[in-house]
Formats: C-alpha cells, structure tokens, sequence
C-alpha cells in the first residue's frame, strides 16, 4: 500500500459493487453485522450501503468500546473525582458520555473536579510525576487494540516506582461480545436479557483488533456457530471486498475466516503485545457491557503482580449497575436489532452537541456516524442509488 486514494478508487469501488449484485441470490437476504466502530464510521462516510442491492443488509454491532461501557463504570469515575480528589485522566470521548442523573466526567469538571483529557496513556503517568502529592488515576478504556499501552504504562510506572498512579482498568473483550451477539441469534425470541434477538449470516471482523489478537481468536465462530467471518480494513475497498467474500462463501454454504486485511493482520497477531497483556492484566470473571448485559470472561483487570496500580484495589469504589435512559435506544443499536433512525430521540433529543446515550458521543458510535454522513434517512429511499449504480 502507498497511498490511502488506492483504497478509495471510484472505478474499483463500482466494479465491486457490480461483482457483489452479480453474487447476491435474489431469492434471499444476507444479514452482515460490522463489528467495528472504524467500519461504521467508513460505511457511512462513504455510503456503502447505497452501492449494495437491497437484500443486503448490514447490521452496526457492539464495536465501540465507549459505546459498550456501562453507566455504573462512569459514575464510579466521577466518584473518583470528586469525591477522592484524584487528578482524574482519560480521553476525550469519554468526557461526554452520559452518566447517571446526566452528569458526565466533563460536567464534573466544571463542577470543581479534576479531570484532564490526555492523547496518551503516557500523559498520565507524566501528569503524576509533576504532581507527587496528588493521586492521579487514569480511566483505561478500549478493545484489545489500545490494552497493550495500558500495559505498557502500568509496567513503565512500576519500573520507575511511581506511587501516585493507577490505572482504572476498563478493557473488553472482542470474542467475548461476538459470542453473546451469536448466542442471542440461536435463541432471537429471547434475545440478551429477554430482549429480542437479531438474524446474523455473517460477519464482518474488526481491523485494528486483530492486529493485535490476530484471526485464530474468530474461529470459534465458524467451527461452533457455522457463521463466516472475514476480517477486513478499514477503507471503503476494504469493507466492499470483505462483503463480496462472505456473500461468496454464504452462497457456498461456507464457513470460514478468511482475512481481507492481510498487509497489517495474521493468524497469530502480535505476540509481543499478547506477552505484555498476559504479564500485567488478567481476564475478569465477569463485567457488564451496555446493551449485553453481564458476559463472562470478557475485559481485563489488572493482576496481582501489579496491584499496586490498580484503582479499584487503592480506592473503595463499589460498583452499581444504572440503567440507560427510557428513551434511549443504545442498547438495542449496539446488539443489531435496531437502527439509529428507530430511535425517537435521534436527531432531535439526542445530537453530538447534546447526547442523551453513548452512540451519539462517540465518533465509532453508530448515531453519531449516522448523524455526521446524513446516514439517518431510511436506506429504502436509497433505491435510486443502487439502480444507477447497479445498471
């Protein structure tokens, strides 16, 4: 790869959309679900659902790592800041999400808290080198894919004997979410928690994730679930190609992993990131996602060895499950079974000025994708679209 325009060519782009109508059966669907954020957003930025015929359906899943944390994980947050006088840090999206009675970190900071957005784990532990007398915790959040700099930081500060600073682990878990989404489709009257399920034909895998984890991680689904999983980059070429394969292999009655994004993903991942997670975390008994209820062995928490920077271990936090706002459709947007158009405070209520759930702060969140590229309006007024694409 030299240049990003490769992965963005309009004649390429058409000739797949061709080659994908061409595969397509029309006497059936293909529900796709995109696990990833990064694929939201570039599907719609880029209007990929237009270039597709009608039977294809692609569903937004639980691939936003603000998205997905609960709103008891934030609220013990702003406890830390304003109650145990921290010097609170983590990044920006996280400012915003709303918490319970509609607090957020960022309302917290204008309420006397220190709070602090950094671009870098590394930024914390320097923010508690230049301040010894305060206790600085950094509020960890993401997949696998920004664990190991957590690590990292965590085996950095214990080198160099900083004794101000902890780390408030928040880490998931990717394979952990994609087997409670497979688990709701084997049963979709009863869904997670009672709630309904989704239909799922394939699905499409994260990038930066598996840089990381690798492909080997996904083959559960297709040996257990006998779904097809292709992992696939993030540009719009990418994602195009990664639906032509799993239409393929659906048609073949396949089930697979196959790796689009094979300049940047193997089957093994990255061994030295994988060696620096196992030194320091260790995986949870369990953790509540929003929208997925409580799943069992799904994020990380940091291990004994290191437990000197652990935030829950240095402070007395108790943790409380909050429900999300009645009006707000997250849950259901981040499990598949509903789209950010269903919600009734979309775009109204509930805008990236003003969110009301965490799919509208985000910028992988699937509202605020939707918003942002005017993907809002119903894909069925798009049939002119993919007649002029198509013909």
């Amino acid at each position: 790869m030299k240049y990003v325009d490769e992965f963005r060519d309009a004649t390429l782009a058409r000739g797949l959309a061709h080659a994908i109508a061409a595969e397509a059966r029309s006497h059936r669907d293909y529900h796709l679900m995109e696990f990833c954020g990064g694929h939201t957003h570039a599907i719609s930025r880029h209007g990929i659902q237009d270039l597709l015929p009608p039977n294809i359906r692609l569903i937004h899943g639980p691939g936003c790592p603000v998205c997905v944390l609960p709103i008891g994980r934030i609220d013990s947050a702003i406890a830390l800041a304003l109650d145990h006088g921290v010097i609170l840090c983590t990044y920006g999206d996280v400012l915003r999400v709303p918490a319970s009675e509609r607090l957020s970190l960022l309302k917290a900071k204008a309420a006397g808290a220190d709070v602090r957005m950094i671009y870098s784990s590394l930024d914390a532990l320097r923010i508690a080198q230049e301040n010894p007398d305060r206790e600085v915790v950094f509020f960890a959040i993401g997949f696998e894919t920004t664990t190991p700099p957590t690590a990292a930081i965590i085996r950095q500060a214990k080198a160099m004997e900083v004794k101000n600073f902890t780390v408030f682990c928040n880490h998931v878990l990717t394979p952990a979410a994609i087997r409670r989404i497979l688990d709701s489709t084997a049963a979709p009257e009863e869904g997670i928690g009672g709630a309904e399920g989704v239909r799922l034909d394939g699905i499409i895998g994260p990038s930066h994730v598996s840089t990381v984890i690798g492909s080997r991680p996904y083959e559960f689904v297709a040996e257990e679930y006998q779904r097809p999983v292709v992992i696939a980059g993030f540009e719009p070429l990418d994602v195009m190609q990664s639906i032509l394969m799993l239409i393929r292999q659906i048609n073949a009655g396949r089930a697979e992993v196959e790796n689009e994004f094979i300049r940047a993903v193997s089957r093994d991942g990255n061994p030295k990131a994988q060696s620096l997670m196992a030194e320091v975390l260790e995986t949870r008994p369990a953790f509540e996602w929003r929208g997925l209820g409580t799943i069992p062995h799904s994020a990380r928490r940091i291990n004994a060895a290191y437990g000197d920077f652990d935030t829950e271990r240095r402070f007395s936090i108790p943790y409380r499950a909050v429900a999300d706002h009645k009006g707000c459709e997250c849950g259901a947007i981040l499990r598949g079974v509903k789209e950010p158009r269903d919600c009734r405070l979309f775009g109204t209520a509930c805008t990236p000025e003003n969110p009301v759930g965490s799919c509208m702060v985000s910028s992988e969140g699937a509202c605020a994708a939707h918003y942002t590229y005017g993907r809002y309006r119903d894909y069925r007024d798009a049939g002119s679209t993919r007649k002029a694409v198509n013909d």
